[in-house]
C-alpha cells in the first residue's frame, strides 16, 4: 500500500479518485491600483470552490462493494438476493455492470488529457496486467479463502476468468479508445442534444463493434452435442460423463447457448467455473430459486461447468464500460447541475425502459450469465439512475455525512474487495483456530454472538454480515482514509 497514493481497482490512473471538475482557468481582473496578492488569493479560492471533487463517484463504487459483500456472504442464507439462476436481475446481479460502470467513469477523469500516448498505453497495459494477475490469484482457485485454510490449485483445473479478469478486459478496450483518439476529442462541445454523442463517437463506435460481435456470434454460431465429466468428491454422480444434446444455433438457454460453447473451444472445459447458479433453477430443483437436492428429471447440464465471466459475455461487458464512459464525458462538459442531470436521467431511464421491453417481449431476456444486450441496458440505466441519485443527495443537497462510509469503501476499493469481499482477513483470522479450524474467533462470533442470539442462523448470518463485515469495512476504510492510505494497483 502507498501513503497518499489513491488505489485504482479497476479503473485509470486516479481509481477510486477524488474527482475533480475542472471549469476552467480563471483570469483574474486587471489589477490597477488593487492588491495583487488579495487578488490571487481571491482566486486560488474560486479555482478550489469550482475544483470540488464529485463525492458521488466514490459512494456509488462503494456502494457496490458493499453489495458484492452483501449478496456474497449473505446471499447463502437468502438466495433471492444471489444471482438469478437463468433469466431474470437480482440485487446480486447489479454489481457487475456497476462495477464497469464506474471503470468507465473513472477513465473518462483519468484520461481527461493525454500528453505522451505511449506513456499511457504502457500506463494501461501495466494496469490490466495488474488486473489479471489479482483475478486469477484471487479466482483462478489458488486461494480457498476464507473457510478453507489450504492453498494451491491444480493447472488442469485453474479457472482463468472472474471478476477482476473481466474488469482488466473492459478497462484494457475501453481506456486504449480513450488515449489513441485524444487528439480528435474535442476540449468544449457544441451546443445540441446528440453533440456529445458525436463528439465521442469513436467511443460509441467501439461499443458498437462490441455489440454487433456479441450478437452476431451469439444468434449465428452452431452448438454442437457435447459432454463433460463430473467431479464432486463424496457425490454419487463423481466420475461420471454425462452428454448434452444440442446441435442448434441461436439458443438462448443453459445448456446450448454459444457464450458456453466459445467458453469450451478457448479455455476448455476443465478450467470453467464449476458452481454455476443454474443449479438452483426450476429445470434443476423444485427449491428453486433456493438451493434444493437435484430433481430425478433433472437434466444433463444441471451439473455441468459454465463460466460466468467467460470471453464472449465479457466482450459484451465492454458496453458497460462505454456507457459508464459516457457519463464521465457529461460531468466533465456539462458545467451545470440541471444539465448534467437531464441527460443522466433520460438517458438511464431510457435504457432501463429498453432492457425490460426487450425482457417482457422475450426478444432478448434479462440475463447476467449472457451478458444480454437487454441486461447490459437494464443494468446501465439503473447504474445511471443511481449515480444520478447520489449526485443529488450528496454534490447537490450536500447531504454528505450519511454516505461517508460509502465514499470511505469506494476510496479503498480495491483494498475492501481483496480482504473482505474475498474473504482475505477472514482467512487469516481463521488460521487462529483451537483444535479444530471451525473452532476460530470468526466462527465463535457468528454462532455466539448472532445466531445464538436471534435463534435464527438466516438472521444471524445477514446480520453479521452487516456489522461484522459491511460496519467493520466503513470504519476500516474511513481511519485509512484518515491516515492517507489506499491501495493503488
Amino acid at each position: 500500500m502507498q501513503k497518499g497514493q489513491e488505489i485504482a481497482a479497476s479503473d485509470g490512473d486516479k481509481g477510486p479518485e477524488q474527482h475533480a471538475i475542472e471549469v476552467g482557468h480563471v483570469e483574474p481582473a486587471d489589477g490597477k491600483g488593487e492588491d495583487i496578492q488579495k487578488e490571487r488569493v481571491a482566486v486560488a479560492e474560486e479555482v478550489q470552490k469550482k475544483s470540488k471533487r464529485v463525492a458521488a463517484l466514490d459512494a456509488f463504487r462503494g456502494l457496490t462493494i458493499v453489495i458484492m459483500i452483501l449478496v456474497d456472504d449473505g446471499g447463502g442464507a437468502y438466495e433471492r438476493i444471489d444471482h438469478s439462476p437463468w433469466n431474470g436481475c437480482t440485487l446480486a446481479d447489479f454489481v457487475m455492470p456497476f462495477f464497469l460502470f464506474i471503470v468507465g467513469v473513472a477513465i473518462a477523469f483519468a484520461l481527461k488529457r493525454v500528453p505522451h500516448i505511449g506513456a499511457a498505453v504502457k500506463k494501461i497495459a501495466i494496469r490490466t496486467l495488474k488486473m489479471l494477475f489479482w483475478g486469477v490469484l484471487l479466482q483462478g482457485g489458488y486461494s480457498h479463502a476464507p473457510d478453507d485454510l489450504s492453498y494451491g490449485v491444480d493447472m488442469k483445473k485453474i479457472r482463468w476468468c472472474g471478476i477482476l479478469q473481466r474488469i482488466a478486459l473492459v478497462y484494457f478496450v475501453v481506456a486504449l479508445i480513450e488515449a489513441f483518439t485524444t487528439k480528435v476529442r474535442p476540449t468544449t462541445v457544441r451546443s445540441g442534444p446528440y453533440a456529445i454523442f458525436d463528439a465521442y463517437r469513436w467511443q460509441w463506435l467501439g461499443g458498437l463493434i462490441a455489440f454487433v460481435i456479441y450478437i452476431v456470434t451469439t444468434f449465428s454460431l452452431y452448438v454442437p452435442d457435447w459432454s463433460f465429466v463430473y467431479h464432486n468428491d463424496g457425490d454419487v454422480n463423481d466420475g461420471k460423463q454425462f452428454t448434452v444434446q444440442c446441435g442448434v444455433r441461436a439458443s438462448l438457454d443453459q445448456a446450448c447457448n454459444a457464450v458456453g460453447y466459445v467458453d469450451r473451444q478457448v479455455w476448455g472445459i476443465n478450467h470453467l467455473y464449476t458452481q454455476p447458479v443454474w443449479i438452483r433453477s426450476k429445470d434443476c430443483t423444485f427449491s428453486s430459486p433456493n438451493m434444493g437436492p437435484l430433481r430425478a428429471d433433472a437434466p444433463a447440464w444441471c451439473l455441468a461447468p459454465f463460466e460466468p465471466e467467460g470471453l464472449l459475455s465479457s466482450i459484451s461487458a465492454i458496453m458497460s464500460g462505454t456507457i459508464g464512459i459516457h457519463y464521465g464525458h457529461v460531468l466533465i462538459h456539462f458545467k451545470t447541475h440541471k444539465e448534467r442531470l437531464k441527460h443522466w436521467l433520460l438517458m438511464g431511464f431510457s435504457l432501463l425502459v429498453l432492457g425490460i421491453i426487450l425482457h417482457f417481449t422475450k426478444a432478448i431476456p434479462i440475463n447476467k450469465q449472457l451478458y444480454s444486450f437487454s441486461y447490459v441496458c437494464f443494468t446501465g440505466g439503473a447504474a445511471g439512475i443511481v449515480l444520478s441519485a447520489f449526485y443529488i443527495l450528496i454534490d447537490v443537497w450536500g447531504l454528505r455525512t450519511p454516505f461517508l462510509f460509502l465514499e470511505w469503501i469506494g476510496m479503498n476499493a480495491m483494498l475492501v474487495f481483496v480482504l473482505g469481499a474475498q474473504g482475505i482477513l477472514a482467512a487469516f483470522v481463521n488460521g487462529w483456530y483451537y483444535e479444530s479450524p471451525d473452532s476460530s474467533l470468526v466462527h465463535w462470533i457468528v454462532k455466539h454472538v448472532f445466531v445464538n442470539v436471534w435463534h435464527s442462523q438466516r438472521l444471524g448470518t445477514l446480520l453479521y454480515v452487516i456489522f461484522c463485515e459491511i460496519v467493520f469495512w466503513g470504519v476500516a476504510a474511513g481511519v485509512l482514509h484518515k491516515l492517507g492510505i489506499y491501495w493503488k494497483l
